[in-house]
């Protein structure tokens, strides 16, 4: 049965350019998150799952814009490829169908490892680069999202009687932001 091609996309941030991941390879459908990888919960994704069906071509540009882990990487393709959809990760030049031989599992695991360990490497230098800038006074943190007087207005219109969640979206900010600054 031939099916569609259909592509997923993946940046972590609103800001990120999505034009170079499956540049030059003919789609009939693409689904894009412009979120962190760290879950599985993404709106593009659950949508993209929801739509394939048997015999659809799945291209992503890399693992590590699937999943973020190994775990999730293994458990996405199982399930796809047992639902009859191939993947195909472009950069790593790998297919997998469902009737996949023991190296094609190995590759997959190998290469969602190296990923995984990628992103922790990365973690890590972040964290060792956030520390050093702080003790030398450089680092400030993330902005505010809230100044003093929002969160004041905030903090009235709850007690009125405003929904928090109404609250939180006129200042485009998510409930949790917003509970942390009830809190202080």
């Amino acid at each position: 049965m031939v099916g569609q091609r259909i592509g997923y996309i993946r940046v972590s941030s609103s800001d990120q350019n999505t034009e170079r991941q499956l540049e030059g390879i003919e789609l009939h459908r693409s689904f894009t998150d412009k979120v962190s990888g760290k879950s599985t919960d993404r709106p593009a994704l659950q949508e993209m799952i929801r739509f394939l069906r048997e015999g659809d071509l799945l291209f992503v540009h890399s693992m590590d814009r699937l999943a973020r882990n190994l775990v999730d990487l293994r458990q996405m393709v199982k399930d796809l490829t047992s639902r009859g959809i191939s993947v195909q990760f472009v950069k790593e030049g790998l297919t997998f169908t469902g009737d996949d031989g023991a190296m094609s599992v190995l590759l997959l695991s190998v290469m969602g490892a190296v990923a995984e360990f990628e992103r922790s490497i990365i973690r890590e230098r972040q964290a060792e680069g956030i520390r050093i800038a702080r003790q030398k006074g450089v680092y400030k943190g993330r902005k505010a999202s809230l100044t003093n007087d929002q969160a004041a207005e905030a903090r009235a219109k709850i007690a009125a009687g405003v929904p928090k969640a109404k609250v939180a979206r006129e200042y485009k900010c998510s409930r949790q932001t917003l509970y942390k600054y009830l809190n202080l």
